[in-house]
């Protein structure tokens, strides 16, 4: 099987998987609806085309409006960054050479939580979703290929926006668990090799752990790194079929999007 059909087969199992956990998840109405994922076809930032997209623009200026500041002026330290800020800050293609980055579409994994067996693996199960107790007051997500088609990697990233001591609360939360958790069912799934791996020593903190998800009769092998920068969260997750034992999150990408993180809210 070739390595471009394997990347393809990551995805849509993903995908598939994902979907039908979003679907299934618990939480109350406003979390569903909350919750974006690919089975809806509405990607984790909000984006809409047509008249949604209009929506949208009006309901960020309005929010801007409303807290009397422009929603593309950097907040104060502790202040969430908006939604605005999230896409402006986001990797597009062309800012790490050697990778196409693209809206969230079928690489949007967000959704809404539900119980994970065993409760201390909660943190992490979430973080597959990428998501988090308590959850980011905005976010949006990306999905980001080598265009060496020949790598079978596919790689999503995620910015997470919190409000004061949240953001510091998760990465708690996550360190922990990655440190007690090594297997856990979340929504009918299986996932196994829970592995807290070293500190890759990022932004204002950070974790990386690695874990194997059994999504549609696929073991898929999964890296992440989540760090910390202020409110925000940058979170990558990287998935090869061919080469578990290598799997892991290209660090020109972390590295370039911290960087756009910090440029964009300095």
């Amino acid at each position: 099987m070739s390595r471009r059909i394997t990347r393809t087969l990551v995805a849509a199992s993903v995908v598939v998987g994902l979907g039908c956990a979003s679907a299934c998840a618990g939480g109350d109405d406003k979390d569903k609806k909350a919750a974006r994922t690919s089975a809806t076809g509405q990607p984790a930032d909000g984006s809409k085309d047509g008249a949604g997209a209009a929506e949208d623009k009006d309901k960020d200026k309005d929010q801007a409006k409303g807290s009397g500041k422009d929603s593309s002026v950097a907040p104060d330290t502790d202040e969430p960054l908006t939604r605005a800020q999230l896409k402006k800050a986001a990797l597009t293609t062309g800012d790490v050479k050697g990778y196409k980055v693209e809206g969230a579409g079928s690489a949007d994994l967000q959704g809404a939580s539900s119980p994970a067996g065993p409760a201390k693996c909660q943190p992490v199960a979430d973080m597959f979703l990428f998501t988090t107790d308590p959850v980011s007051r905005t976010s949006l997500s990306r999905g980001v290929t080598a265009k060496d088609e020949t790598d079978a990697s596919v790689t999503t990233l995620a910015l997470l926006s919190y409000g004061p001591g949240e953001a510091d609360d998760v990465l708690a939360g996550l360190r922990k668990a990655t440190g007690e958790c090594t297997a856990y069912q979340y929504v009918g799934y299986k996932y196994s090799g829970v592995k807290e791996l070293a500190d890759p020593k990022l932004g204002d903190e950070s974790v990386a752990f690695r874990l194997v998800a059994s999504i549609e009769g696929a073991e898929v092998p999964a890296a992440y790194t989540v760090v910390r920068d202020g409110s925000t969260l940058v979170a990558f997750s990287s998935m090869n079929m061919l080469d578990a034992d290598e799997v892991e999150v290209p660090a020109e990408l972390v590295e370039a999007q911290l960087a756009k993180l910090k440029k964009t809210t300095a």
